[in-house]
């Protein structure tokens, strides 16, 4: 029984890292718009697209509630450089359609780790396990392995992001559609790769931010317990 607390215990906790994990990107994209209007302003992309900030802002709507499944289709009609017309062209939906799978499998795959962490919790507890033991040890041995893996995708990041950025694609992509010419293609003007790095710096900093409060939680109960000790 013992070893099936443990893997309960490192299940919950890779749930949990998981669920902290989509939400950071979540958290990221969506909580402050006003990140995306600092973004233009950084790399100077109203002047790439002859567009105004105000139309550019709704675009930029428009695009992520797409991307949430909160609208059914990707077609935004804007003003760019001087004329009145669809902001997205073909290829721009078949990629951000796949783009919007992603997301939403990324969502779903969070719902799906919270309850895989729920039912852990349920058997360990109908099973009397030593949740104060279980859960931080699980919890310490899950932030290692995924420590490490943030650590060597970050120093990657920062050693050369255009190669990390290629990759991702070719591993969720299986076509080249994700590759677009900014002579003809506005919706990459609007989204250069600065962008792209920034954000996953943002989301960086906020899955680490998510991981070091459950580590400080974490040692609660050890803390509590020495200090029990102290007072006996």
């Amino acid at each position: 029984m013992k070893k099936l607390h443990w893997a309960a215990g490192v299940i919950l906790a890779f749930a949990v890292i998981i669920a902290a994990l989509i939400t950071s990107f979540e958290i990221a994209m969506y909580a402050d718009f006003d990140v995306y209007r600092e973004e233009y302003e950084k790399y100077d992309v109203l002047d790439d697209l002859g567009m105004t900030m105000e139309d550019t802002m709704h675009v930029t709507r428009e695009m992520m509630a797409y991307l949430r499944g909160d609208r059914d289709t990707l077609s935004v009609i804007t003003t760019v450089e001087g004329t009145e017309q669809d902001f997205f062209n073909e290829q721009d939906r078949f990629h951000m359609g796949e783009v919007r799978d992603l997301f939403i499998g990324g969502l779903n795959l969070r719902l799906g780790a919270c309850a895989a962490a729920v039912i852990c919790l349920i058997f360990l507890i109908l099973t009397k396990a030593d949740l104060k033991k279980i859960l931080p040890r699980s919890y310490h041995i899950s932030l290692a392995i995924s420590g490490a893996a943030v650590l060597l995708i970050g120093l990657a990041s920062v050693i050369d992001f255009n190669a990390v950025f290629v990759q991702f694609h070719h591993i969720f992509f299986d076509n080249d559609l994700w590759l677009f010419d900014p002579a003809t293609d506005y919706m990459i003007r609007m989204l250069p790769e600065g962008l792209f790095y920034d954000m996953v710096i943002r989301i960086g900093l906020l899955f680490i931010g998510m991981l070091l409060v459950l580590f400080v939680i974490s040692l609660i109960p050890r803390f509590v317990e020495k200090r029990k000790k102290k007072l006996a």
